[in-house]
Protein backbone atom coordinates (compact mmCIF):
# COMPACT_ATOMS: atom_id res chain seq x y z
CA UNK A 1 0.00 0.00 0.00
CA UNK A 2 1.24 3.50 -0.83
CA UNK A 3 2.38 5.51 2.18
CA UNK A 4 -0.06 8.28 1.26
CA UNK A 5 -2.98 5.85 1.39
CA UNK A 6 -1.80 4.32 4.65
CA UNK A 7 -1.48 7.81 6.15
CA UNK A 8 -4.97 8.79 5.02
CA UNK A 9 -6.56 5.73 6.62
CA UNK A 10 -4.47 6.03 9.79
CA UNK A 11 -5.30 9.72 10.30
CA UNK A 12 -8.91 9.48 9.20
CA UNK A 13 -9.61 7.16 12.09
CA UNK A 14 -7.39 9.00 14.55
CA UNK A 15 -9.42 12.15 13.92
CA UNK A 16 -12.73 10.28 14.26
CA UNK A 17 -11.62 8.70 17.54
CA UNK A 18 -10.32 12.05 18.83
CA UNK A 19 -13.58 13.80 17.95
CA UNK A 20 -15.60 11.18 19.81
CA UNK A 21 -13.27 11.33 22.80
CA UNK A 22 -13.69 15.12 22.93
CA UNK A 23 -17.46 14.68 22.88
CA UNK A 24 -17.21 12.18 25.72
CA UNK A 25 -15.04 14.56 27.73
CA UNK A 26 -17.50 17.40 27.23
CA UNK A 27 -20.26 15.11 28.46
CA UNK A 28 -18.16 14.21 31.51
CA UNK A 29 -17.40 17.87 32.21
CA UNK A 30 -21.07 18.76 31.90
CA UNK A 31 -22.13 15.97 34.28
CA UNK A 32 -19.40 16.74 36.82
CA UNK A 33 -20.27 20.44 36.74
CA UNK A 34 -23.80 19.51 37.76
CA UNK A 35 -22.44 17.89 40.94
CA UNK A 36 -20.89 21.16 42.10
CA UNK A 37 -22.93 23.74 43.96
CA UNK A 38 -20.43 26.51 43.25
CA UNK A 39 -18.30 27.44 40.27
CA UNK A 40 -17.76 24.76 37.63
CA UNK A 41 -14.72 26.47 36.13
CA UNK A 42 -12.30 23.74 37.28
CA UNK A 43 -14.33 21.05 35.50
CA UNK A 44 -14.22 22.90 32.20
CA UNK A 45 -10.54 23.66 32.66
CA UNK A 46 -9.94 19.95 33.27
CA UNK A 47 -11.60 19.15 29.94
CA UNK A 48 -9.39 21.70 28.16
CA UNK A 49 -6.31 20.32 29.91
CA UNK A 50 -7.14 16.76 28.90
CA UNK A 51 -7.37 17.66 25.21
CA UNK A 52 -4.25 19.84 25.44
CA UNK A 53 -6.07 23.10 24.65
CA UNK A 54 -5.95 25.02 27.92
CA UNK A 55 -3.28 27.51 26.73
CA UNK A 56 -4.91 28.09 23.35
CA UNK A 57 -8.29 28.63 24.98
CA UNK A 58 -7.05 31.07 27.62
CA UNK A 59 -5.15 33.06 25.02
CA UNK A 60 -8.40 33.67 23.16
CA UNK A 61 -11.13 33.54 25.80
CA UNK A 62 -9.65 33.93 29.30
CA UNK A 63 -11.84 32.36 31.97
CA UNK A 64 -13.28 28.94 31.18
CA UNK A 65 -17.07 29.10 31.22
CA UNK A 66 -19.36 26.37 29.98
CA UNK A 67 -20.62 28.31 26.94
CA UNK A 68 -17.15 29.39 25.84
CA UNK A 69 -15.64 25.91 26.25
CA UNK A 70 -18.54 24.25 24.43
CA UNK A 71 -18.24 26.61 21.47
CA UNK A 72 -14.42 26.34 21.40
CA UNK A 73 -14.37 22.53 21.40
CA UNK A 74 -17.54 21.88 19.41
CA UNK A 75 -18.12 24.42 16.67
CA UNK A 76 -15.17 26.83 16.49
CA UNK A 77 -14.01 26.61 12.86
CA UNK A 78 -10.81 28.49 13.75
CA UNK A 79 -9.79 25.89 16.34
CA UNK A 80 -8.11 22.88 14.67
CA UNK A 81 -8.92 20.82 17.76
CA UNK A 82 -12.66 21.46 17.69
CA UNK A 83 -14.94 18.54 16.88
CA UNK A 84 -16.19 20.13 13.66
CA UNK A 85 -12.62 20.65 12.41
CA UNK A 86 -11.61 17.09 13.34
CA UNK A 87 -14.63 15.56 11.60
CA UNK A 88 -13.81 17.66 8.53
CA UNK A 89 -10.20 16.43 8.68
CA UNK A 90 -11.45 12.85 8.87
CA UNK A 91 -13.74 13.42 5.89
CA UNK A 92 -10.94 15.10 3.90
CA UNK A 93 -8.68 12.11 4.56
CA UNK A 94 -11.50 9.74 3.58
CA UNK A 95 -12.00 11.60 0.30
CA UNK A 96 -8.27 11.39 -0.43
CA UNK A 97 -8.25 7.59 0.07
CA UNK A 98 -11.76 6.88 -1.15
CA UNK A 99 -10.51 4.10 -3.43
CA UNK A 100 -9.34 2.20 -0.32
CA UNK A 101 -12.74 2.49 1.42
CA UNK A 102 -15.96 0.63 0.76
CA UNK A 103 -18.89 2.66 -0.47
CA UNK A 104 -20.61 2.19 2.90
CA UNK A 105 -17.66 3.61 4.85
CA UNK A 106 -17.35 6.63 2.56
CA UNK A 107 -21.08 7.34 2.66
CA UNK A 108 -21.21 7.03 6.46
CA UNK A 109 -18.22 9.39 6.80
CA UNK A 110 -19.64 11.91 4.36
CA UNK A 111 -23.07 11.79 5.99
CA UNK A 112 -21.48 12.31 9.39
CA UNK A 113 -19.71 15.41 8.12
CA UNK A 114 -22.85 16.86 6.52
CA UNK A 115 -24.96 16.18 9.62
CA UNK A 116 -22.48 17.77 12.01
CA UNK A 117 -21.71 20.66 9.65
CA UNK A 118 -25.36 21.66 9.95
CA UNK A 119 -25.62 20.90 13.66
CA UNK A 120 -22.45 22.52 14.96
CA UNK A 121 -23.02 26.13 14.01
CA UNK A 122 -22.17 28.88 16.51
CA UNK A 123 -23.64 28.84 19.99
CA UNK A 124 -26.55 26.78 21.29
CA UNK A 125 -28.27 26.44 24.67
CA UNK A 126 -26.39 24.47 27.32
CA UNK A 127 -29.50 22.35 27.83
CA UNK A 128 -29.06 21.05 24.26
CA UNK A 129 -25.52 19.78 24.91
CA UNK A 130 -26.43 16.16 25.82
CA UNK A 131 -28.44 15.72 22.62
CA UNK A 132 -25.69 17.28 20.51
CA UNK A 133 -23.04 15.00 22.03
CA UNK A 134 -25.27 11.96 21.54
CA UNK A 135 -25.59 12.81 17.84
CA UNK A 136 -21.79 13.06 17.52
CA UNK A 137 -21.29 9.65 19.10
CA UNK A 138 -24.03 8.11 16.96
CA UNK A 139 -22.51 9.45 13.76
CA UNK A 140 -19.14 8.02 14.74
CA UNK A 141 -20.77 4.69 15.51
CA UNK A 142 -22.22 4.57 11.99
CA UNK A 143 -18.76 4.97 10.48
CA UNK A 144 -17.27 2.40 12.84
CA UNK A 145 -20.07 -0.07 12.10
CA UNK A 146 -19.69 0.35 8.34
CA UNK A 147 -15.94 -0.16 8.70
CA UNK A 148 -16.08 -3.36 10.72
CA UNK A 149 -18.99 -4.69 8.67
CA UNK A 150 -17.75 -4.09 5.12
CA UNK A 151 -13.97 -3.64 4.87
CA UNK A 152 -11.57 -6.39 3.92
CA UNK A 153 -9.20 -7.43 6.69
CA UNK A 154 -6.21 -6.32 4.63
CA UNK A 155 -3.38 -3.88 5.23
CA UNK A 156 -5.75 -0.92 4.88
CA UNK A 157 -7.92 -2.23 7.68
CA UNK A 158 -4.83 -2.68 9.83
CA UNK A 159 -3.89 1.00 9.41
CA UNK A 160 -7.49 1.92 10.28
CA UNK A 161 -7.26 -0.06 13.49
CA UNK A 162 -3.83 1.25 14.39
CA UNK A 163 -5.05 4.83 14.11
CA UNK A 164 -8.11 3.98 16.21
CA UNK A 165 -6.34 2.23 19.06
CA UNK A 166 -3.31 4.50 19.35
CA UNK A 167 -5.66 7.46 19.63
CA UNK A 168 -7.99 5.62 22.02
CA UNK A 169 -5.13 4.64 24.33
CA UNK A 170 -3.96 8.26 24.40
CA UNK A 171 -7.45 9.50 25.26
CA UNK A 172 -8.10 6.97 28.03
CA UNK A 173 -4.75 7.74 29.66
CA UNK A 174 -5.45 11.48 29.58
CA UNK A 175 -8.91 11.05 31.10
CA UNK A 176 -7.44 9.06 33.98
CA UNK A 177 -4.68 11.58 34.58
CA UNK A 178 -6.94 14.61 34.63
CA UNK A 179 -9.27 12.99 37.17
CA UNK A 180 -6.42 11.95 39.42
CA UNK A 181 -4.83 15.39 39.54
CA UNK A 182 -7.30 18.10 38.62
CA UNK A 183 -10.90 17.37 39.45
CA UNK A 184 -10.93 17.09 43.23
CA UNK A 185 -10.75 20.44 45.00
CA UNK A 186 -8.76 19.05 47.93
CA UNK A 187 -7.43 15.83 49.42
CA UNK A 188 -10.20 16.00 52.02
CA UNK A 189 -12.71 15.16 49.27
CA UNK A 190 -11.15 11.75 48.52
CA UNK A 191 -13.73 9.04 49.19
CA UNK A 192 -16.53 11.60 49.49
CA UNK A 193 -19.80 11.49 47.58
CA UNK A 194 -18.34 14.09 45.23
CA UNK A 195 -15.29 11.91 44.60
CA UNK A 196 -17.45 8.86 43.89
CA UNK A 197 -19.73 10.81 41.54
CA UNK A 198 -16.73 12.08 39.61
CA UNK A 199 -15.27 8.60 39.21
CA UNK A 200 -18.65 7.35 38.00
CA UNK A 201 -18.69 10.16 35.46
CA UNK A 202 -15.21 9.21 34.23
CA UNK A 203 -16.47 5.66 33.70
CA UNK A 204 -19.44 7.05 31.78
CA UNK A 205 -17.12 9.10 29.60
CA UNK A 206 -15.50 5.90 28.29
CA UNK A 207 -18.79 3.92 28.22
CA UNK A 208 -17.54 1.69 31.02
CA UNK A 209 -19.88 2.25 33.97
CA UNK A 210 -22.16 -0.71 33.24
CA UNK A 211 -19.31 -3.13 32.52
CA UNK A 212 -17.46 -1.96 35.64
CA UNK A 213 -20.51 -2.63 37.83
CA UNK A 214 -20.87 -6.08 36.28
CA UNK A 215 -17.41 -6.89 37.63
CA UNK A 216 -17.30 -4.89 40.86
CA UNK A 217 -20.89 -4.22 41.85
CA UNK A 218 -22.01 -0.79 42.96
CA UNK A 219 -18.84 -0.07 44.95
CA UNK A 220 -16.77 2.68 43.30
CA UNK A 221 -13.13 2.24 44.20
CA UNK A 222 -10.51 4.46 42.50
CA UNK A 223 -7.88 1.70 42.46
CA UNK A 224 -10.33 -0.76 40.88
CA UNK A 225 -11.34 1.84 38.29
CA UNK A 226 -7.70 2.59 37.44
CA UNK A 227 -7.05 -1.15 37.10
CA UNK A 228 -10.12 -1.49 34.90
CA UNK A 229 -9.10 1.33 32.56
CA UNK A 230 -5.40 0.44 32.45
CA UNK A 231 -4.99 -3.33 32.63
CA UNK A 232 -8.31 -5.06 32.00
CA UNK A 233 -7.97 -7.18 28.87
CA UNK A 234 -11.67 -7.22 27.93
CA UNK A 235 -12.55 -3.56 28.39
CA UNK A 236 -12.52 -2.01 24.84
CA UNK A 237 -11.11 1.34 25.96
CA UNK A 238 -8.51 0.09 28.42
CA UNK A 239 -4.83 0.60 27.68
CA UNK A 240 -4.26 -3.14 27.84
CA UNK A 241 -7.00 -3.90 25.32
CA UNK A 242 -5.78 -1.17 22.96
CA UNK A 243 -2.21 -2.45 23.02
CA UNK A 244 -3.23 -6.04 22.42
CA UNK A 245 -5.03 -4.83 19.29
CA UNK A 246 -2.11 -2.61 18.24
CA UNK A 247 0.28 -5.56 18.52
CA UNK A 248 -2.15 -7.78 16.60
CA UNK A 249 -2.52 -5.32 13.72
CA UNK A 250 1.19 -4.57 13.52
CA UNK A 251 1.77 -8.34 13.49
CA UNK A 252 -0.61 -8.73 10.55
CA UNK A 253 1.24 -5.98 8.67
CA UNK A 254 4.58 -7.64 9.34
CA UNK A 255 3.20 -10.91 8.01
CA UNK A 256 1.66 -9.26 4.93
CA UNK A 257 4.87 -7.40 4.07
CA UNK A 258 7.24 -10.22 5.01
CA UNK A 259 9.35 -8.29 7.50
CA UNK A 260 9.25 -7.35 11.17
CA UNK A 261 9.17 -3.60 11.60
CA UNK A 262 10.70 -1.71 14.51
CA UNK A 263 7.22 -0.43 15.41
CA UNK A 264 6.17 -4.03 16.13
CA UNK A 265 9.03 -4.48 18.59
CA UNK A 266 8.32 -1.08 20.14
CA UNK A 267 4.61 -1.89 20.63
CA UNK A 268 5.46 -5.18 22.32
CA UNK A 269 7.90 -3.40 24.64
CA UNK A 270 5.26 -0.83 25.61
CA UNK A 271 2.72 -3.60 26.27
CA UNK A 272 5.18 -5.60 28.36
CA UNK A 273 6.86 -2.70 30.20
CA UNK A 274 3.77 -0.63 30.99
CA UNK A 275 0.85 -3.04 30.91
CA UNK A 276 2.51 -6.15 32.25
CA UNK A 277 2.66 -4.60 35.73
CA UNK A 278 0.42 -4.92 38.75
CA UNK A 279 -1.63 -1.98 39.97
CA UNK A 280 0.44 -2.00 43.16
CA UNK A 281 3.62 -1.35 41.22
CA UNK A 282 1.91 1.35 39.13
CA UNK A 283 0.66 3.19 42.23
CA UNK A 284 4.01 2.72 43.98
CA UNK A 285 5.72 4.34 41.01
CA UNK A 286 3.05 7.06 40.86
CA UNK A 287 0.00 7.04 38.61
CA UNK A 288 0.71 10.49 37.17
CA UNK A 289 4.30 9.54 36.33
CA UNK A 290 3.17 6.23 34.85
CA UNK A 291 0.61 7.93 32.60
CA UNK A 292 3.04 10.64 31.52
CA UNK A 293 5.64 8.06 30.52
CA UNK A 294 2.99 5.95 28.78
CA UNK A 295 1.70 8.92 26.77
CA UNK A 296 5.23 9.72 25.66
CA UNK A 297 5.84 6.10 24.59
CA UNK A 298 2.49 5.92 22.81
CA UNK A 299 3.28 9.10 20.89
CA UNK A 300 6.69 7.74 19.89
CA UNK A 301 5.03 4.58 18.60
CA UNK A 302 2.77 6.62 16.31
CA UNK A 303 5.86 8.36 14.94
CA UNK A 304 7.65 5.03 14.47
CA UNK A 305 4.71 3.54 12.56
CA UNK A 306 4.77 6.52 10.23
CA UNK A 307 8.51 6.04 9.65
CA UNK A 308 8.23 2.29 9.10
CA UNK A 309 5.42 2.61 6.57
CA UNK A 310 6.62 5.84 4.97
CA UNK A 311 3.91 8.34 5.69
CA UNK A 312 3.73 11.72 7.36
CA UNK A 313 3.29 11.88 11.13
CA UNK A 314 0.33 14.29 10.96
CA UNK A 315 -1.04 15.99 14.09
Amino acid sequence: MLGKTAAGLFWMFRYLERAEATARLLDAGFRIALTRAGSSRSEWESVLTTVGQIKAFKARHGEATSSKVMEFLLSDRDNPSSIIRMVKAARDNARAVRIALTREVWEATNESWMTLDKLLVGKFPEADLPDVLTTIRQQNALVRGATTGTMLRNDGFNFVRLGTFIERADNTARILDVKYYLLLPSISQVGSQLDIKQWETILRSVSALRSYTWLHGATVNPRDIAQFLILHQQMPRSLGFCYNKICDNLGYLCKDYGQEAESMRMAERIRDDYLGRTMESIFDHGLHEFIGNFLNANGQLGTRIAADYRFEVGS
